[in-house]
């Protein structure tokens, strides 16, 4: 989001607190309503809705805020359903909640129903841990707040908007049914976005924009991945603090599990400042708070492990302290049936450590400088020349992608695919992200060859799967500011494939 999609959420915040009143969020109260609810029938989710249905925005507003309402964890969800009277819980079938008293004609009345049956309605909600039920007045404060913020939020960075899609397992941006399970270990940031035409030199100005989004490589691949269809879970941190939330708020919109993300109380969420010049990435400055660091122990809980051993892959970034991606690779490395492992490159202190593991890598991934700070001994020469160094140390599959192109090493393929014709940038935040997400998402979604006995044996990805994932960089370019925001649907990486082929 940038500067004023924060604006814009306290806008739509405050036209549903005002929308509360009376009784509720109804097609009749937004068809005769005196507030002005333009900000709210302009949004980009209402319109989308609006157009792939045929209906006018003012009749999209209901159906879109009761899904979006959700996706919210449980005490929004709770409050948000009473208060806009949005009637998410008519078909439940419990005896014990009334909804003539918890979707009143009057605000004060499911109010009071609200506070009386606040453990009740947590319960159906499937909260994990119920905070104190708030007076009536205690209620209208801090929580009723948050509560809006945050559907807001939702509302304000949604981007496509189908009926049809579901928590686990179900359909992403038209893709049909997820097509694997996809656990992404990495940071998630906000970055600040710094857009200008030249950089300047020492005591000198230049003119830009500005911008500050979610982000993070690992956020940035869990979206991606979400994205294209897979059914996908983050391992992360975040601050307990505004930021982190929207962070928190972001992912859900996007269809990615947070119930592994942890969240840091009394810390600021990390921030990353991107310099962007014309042509691409020009440099990053990446502030941190040493409290927001995952711990090599948190990885060894049923509900974490679970979640790196019962998937189809795993995808690592090499953001993470040290020992919590040696604690990664070594449950992955134990296991006699592992899933899928990717793991992107960056500059990390004594890389070293890592070459152990290396053989259980499936895909390395990175920038030629990326993966020559892996090998800090051996000078990359070129990006073959370091992947078959990291190929001398276990890896199975080395991918150097940079300036929209990739380099691919193994014991089967010595493939050089060159930047797409539609490549008009060096470099942009997120490409390498996008290229992670689509190969994985290719490994998956087709299925896996026999193998001589007749089982199924691990999917290898072919020119055709490293071809599809370096196109996907090229949709990176659409870049405004929002980095995961600009990562393809697999309809607009196939539109680039046959745009291509049709050329030829």
């Amino acid at each position: 989001m940038s500067p004023t999609d924060d604006t814009a959420i306290v806008a739509i915040r405050n036209i549903l607190t005002r929308l509360c009143k009376r009784s509720g969020l109804s097609p009749d109260r937004l068809t005769t309503t005196e507030i002005d609810i333009s900000p709210l029938l302009d949004l980009p989710v209402i319109r989308r809705y609006a157009a792939a249905h045929g209906t006018t925005p003012t009749a999209a507003v209901l159906p879109v805020v009761r899904e979006l309402a959700r996706r919210l964890p449980p005490t929004h969800r709770v409050i948000t359903d009473a208060e806009l009277s949005l009637g998410l819980l008519r078909d439940t079938e419990t005896t014990d909640i009334d909804p003539a008293g918890l979707y009143s004609q009057d605000l004060g009345d499911r109010r009071q129903y609200l506070s009386a049956h606040w453990r009740r309605l947590h319960e159906i909600a499937d909260a994990e841990a119920i905070p104190p039920a708030p007076t009536v007045r205690s209620l209208r404060a801090t929580p009723e707040r948050r509560a809006f913020t945050a559907l807001a939020a939702l509302l304000v960075t949604g981007n496509v908007y189908t009926e049809t899609r579901t928590v686990r397992g179900g359909t992403r941006h038209g893709t049909g049914a997820a097509a694997g399970s996809l656990t992404v270990v990495g940071d998630a940031v906000i970055d600040h976005i710094y857009q200008v035409d030249e950089i300047p030199d020492a005591r000198a100005f230049a003119r830009g924009r500005f911008s500050d989004n979610p982000g993070g490589k690992g956020l940035d691949r869990a979206v991606a991945a979400a994205r294209l269809g897979l059914d996908v879970r983050l391992i992360t941190a975040v601050g307990d603090d505004e930021a982190g939330h929207r962070i928190l708020d972001y992912l859900r919109a996007e269809r990615v599990d947070t119930s592994l993300v942890k969240v840091v109380p009394d810390a600021a969420t990390p921030i990353t400042a991107l310099i962007v010049s014309r042509t691409g990435i020009a440099g990053t400055i990446f502030c941190e708070d040493d409290r927001i660091r995952l711990t090599a122990a948190e990885l060894t809980g049923p509900a974490v492990r679970a979640a790196l051993t019962d998937t189809d892959a795993v995808l690592v970034t090499l953001e993470p302290p040290l020992p919590v991606i040696e604690q990664v690779l070594a449950t992955l490395q134990a296991l006699p049936q592992r899933p899928t492992l990717l793991l992107t490159a960056a500059e990390v202190e004594t890389p070293q450590i890592l070459y152990r593991y290396l053989s259980t890598v499936d895909y390395l991934i990175g920038s030629t400088q990326e993966l020559d700070s892996m090998v800090p001994e051996i000078p990359a020469q070129s990006g073959a020349h370091i992947a078959q160094q990291l190929q001398m140390l276990g890896t199975r599959v080395v991918c150097v992608v940079e300036d929209f192109g990739c380099t691919v090493r193994s014991d089967r393929l010595a493939l050089d695919i060159p930047r797409f014709q539609a490549a008009a940038l060096t470099d942009v935040p997120g490409s390498r992200g996008a290229f992670s997400a689509a190969l994985v998402y290719r490994l998956l979604s087709r299925p896996p060859a026999p193998d001589t006995e007749g089982g199924p044996t691990r999917r290898v990805a072919d020119e055709q799967d490293y071809t599809w994932a370096t196109a996907a960089m090229v949709a990176t370019q659409s870049f405004a500011g929002d980095v995961p925001g600009a990562m393809p649907t697999a309809d607009e990486v196939d539109r680039i494939i046959r745009l291509t082929s049709e050329r030829h």
